[in-house]
């Protein structure tokens, strides 16, 4: 009998390890994720040029403190306030939770409290000073199963290249933001958010925009028509977008192991997304 008990308790303790351990490693990854770092899909394509539909992304959860919106999963209450907050720099990438339908949202930063932000037939001023913006040569993407994206604006620039090959011809403008980060931007001409302001960015509050300025439902655009309703709270930035950890065509098959290799875009693991800043390149 002594011995059926000890094989009973040696069951019971194993398996009693195992859930212990298997508790101890998700609140492991779900600490990680929200506290230092988590990965990122990029399903639109609001924020053309610089990330494309199927890259996955790399976020930091630490550089601006933590909140209720670093949290992995969108259940913390919304408890205003940050644990070691710091304000973006203008012209970083971050992901947020939208303030009311807390969906994950990834903009970059335009304005920061205390800013006035104005555009005038899609030339962007902030604190009454036109933004530098340069007009570059054409920029040929290639098109695959996500890009464009299926509710992209971009499937009017869809051409054929010298060789035949399918491409988005986009046009693009260099702008270069008071502090020195510059970044391409997707302008496309004449579009409804090409005006907007002057408006003043709260306190603890700021305001964000996507690259692809006529392709992106941003602090321009009310939140009833999917944008940002304003500038966002401070509170619901969960992280800053680091590198493209890798990139996807929209090609691969679950059920096929090499698919998902082949569908491995070329060129964009690696891709470091902090703007250049003109004061460091001097």
């Amino acid at each position: 009998m002594a011995k059926g008990k000890n094989n009973d308790r040696q069951e019971e303790g194993g398996w009693g390890k195992l859930i212990r351990d298997v508790a101890l490693i998700l609140l492991l990854v779900v600490g990680i994720h929200s506290c230092v770092a988590k990965p990122f899909y990029i399903p639109s394509d609001s924020m053309m040029p610089t990330l494309l539909s199927g890259d996955r992304l790399i976020v930091s959860k630490y550089p601006y403190g933590w909140s209720y919106a670093s949290a992995s999963f969108h259940l913390a209450p919304k408890v205003e306030g940050r644990i070691f907050g710091r304000l973006p720099e203008r012209g970083d990438i971050v992901v947020l939770e939208h303030p009311e339908t807390r969906i994950d949202y990834i903009k970059r930063v335009i304005g920061l409290p205390g800013d006035t932000i104005e555009l005038r037939g899609g030339a962007l001023i902030i604190n009454g000073k036109p933004v530098k913006r340069e007009v570059q040569p054409m920029l040929a993407i290639p098109v695959d199963l996500n890009t464009p994206s299926p509710d992209s604006s971009l499937h009017g620039f869809v051409a054929r290249d010298a060789r035949g090959r399918m491409v988005l011809e986009v046009p693009i403008v260099r702008e270069t933001l008071p502090g020195g980060a510059t970044f391409d931007t997707i302008d496309m001409g004449a579009y409804q958010t090409d005006d907007f302001g002057p408006i003043t960015v709260p306190a603890d509050h700021l305001f964000l925009m996507g690259d692809n300025r006529d392709g992106s439902a941003d602090s321009r655009v009310a939140s009833d028509r999917k944008g940002l309703g304003g500038p966002v709270p401070f509170d619901a930035i969960a992280g800053r977008a680091e590198v493209i950890s890798f990139s996807t065509d929209g090609s691969a098959k679950w059920y096929n192991p090499i698919s998902w290799f082949q569908a491995l875009r070329s060129g964009r693991a690696g891709t470091d997304l902090r703007p250049e800043r003109e004061d460091a390149a001097r």
